[in-house]
């Protein structure tokens, strides 16, 4: 158990009463998948899901190959690590180009679906980076379903939000141009509003697909495959806000929930200061934007209207400290923690 370094905070913010830092859990199941992405916190029982513990997705196999990992692993906040999930790339229900390579895109839904992002390479570079597709498994770990093409194309983060029988994912994809860029920066990146409805038993049906946002910067990177629009948070107000990574900015695109055409990129909400190359984001009890840094250790608290007013020193690892190390995080059911994923120790942990 570390104190989380570096604060700078001011009253009322959600990190100022957020002070240490603790590891919960190895995220390597017994195949040896690493990279943990994806981070969801189970909103109730159902099937093998247990309400208050955390999905985590692996991006990466044994060989540390990105966009080969296949497993979800469970883990409860005691520290109790269980499988939920390992993916056979050969057989599932439906299309997905490429196979998987499960990303920080992971939603639980109603009746505990679990969504979860695939962008798939044969061998760990991002030239053999395929469209992938978003797989949906019941509440027992078991593929039902696949959701492949219409716009999705290399899906890199989402969230959800349900009503009635309806699910909206609101979904962040990076390969579009990306692969054939080579390295150079591609302005194709996107974000879709799929709408699906729900069955009971029954894998849910997609109704409609919206883009909701185009134009984001993109790129293949040797370190990280690619980097893209990244986290999404969906406010109370259905503004949805976007991890624009490669721009070192956060963005929000107006009327997410309704809107019928894209906001391209929408508008800025706040650039540089403490952000580091944004990952990973999610809204806070109070209304926040809470995002983590590639670039180094750091999870920054900025409001709305775009100040950056709290930050913490998540992971000190690394050459600078941090970096890389740093994706998918989650609020606590009792919202008064952050869950987040360590990629340079491989493990679940909780900043509370």
């Amino acid at each position: 158990m570390t104190s989380a370094a570096g604060a700078a905070s001011a009253g009322g913010t959600f990190l100022g009463r957020l002070h240490t830092v603790r590891e919960i859990a190895s995220t390597v199941p017994a195949n040896g998948d690493v990279n943990p992405y994806g981070t969801a916190v189970v909103p109730r029982d159902a099937g093998k899901l247990h309400k208050g513990n955390v999905l985590v997705s692996n991006f990466n196999n044994s060989q540390n190959q990105q966009g080969t990992g296949t497993t979800l692993v469970q883990i409860s906040p005691r520290g109790t690590s269980t499988l939920f999930a390992r993916i056979d790339p050969a057989h599932l229900p439906g299309r997905c180009p490429g196979g998987v390579g499960l990303t920080t895109a992971l939603s639980i839904l109603p009746g505990g679906w679990v969504v979860v992002g695939s962008l798939p390479t044969a061998d760990g570079n991002s030239a053999t980076a395929k469209a992938g597709c978003l797989l949906v498994l019941d509440s027992h770990g078991k593929v039902r379903e696949t959701l492949a093409g219409d716009g999705i194309n290399g899906p890199w983060d989402m969230t959800a939000t349900s009503y009635g029988d309806r699910t909206d994912l609101f979904v962040t994809n990076v390969l579009k141009g990306t692969v054939a860029g080579g390295g150079s920066e591609v302005d194709r990146g996107t974000v879709l509003r799929i709408t699906l409805k729900r069955h009971h038993g029954k894998p849910p049906q997609r109704l409609k697909t919206t883009k909701i946002g185009s134009g984001f910067a993109q790129k293949t990177d040797p370190a990280a495959l690619v980097i893209g629009p990244t986290g999404v948070g969906l406010a109370k107000d259905g503004s949805l806000y976007v991890a624009d990574t490669v721009k070192n900015r956060i963005t929000v695109i107006p009327r997410a929930v309704t809107r019928e055409s894209s906001a391209g990129t929408g508008r800025v909400v706040s650039r540089g200061g403490r952000l580091n190359g944004p990952l990973g984001l999610a809204i806070a009890p109070n209304g926040h934007i809470l995002t983590v840094n590639g670039g180094d250790g750091n999870i920054v608290e900025t409001t709305p209207a775009g100040r950056q007013v709290a930050f913490r020193r998540l992971d000190k690892s690394g050459t600078p400290p941090g970096a890389g190390a740093l994706f998918g995080l989650a609020v606590d059911l009792d919202r008064d923690a952050v869950y987040f994923v360590d990629d340079a120790t491989n493990f679940l942990n909780v900043l509370k």
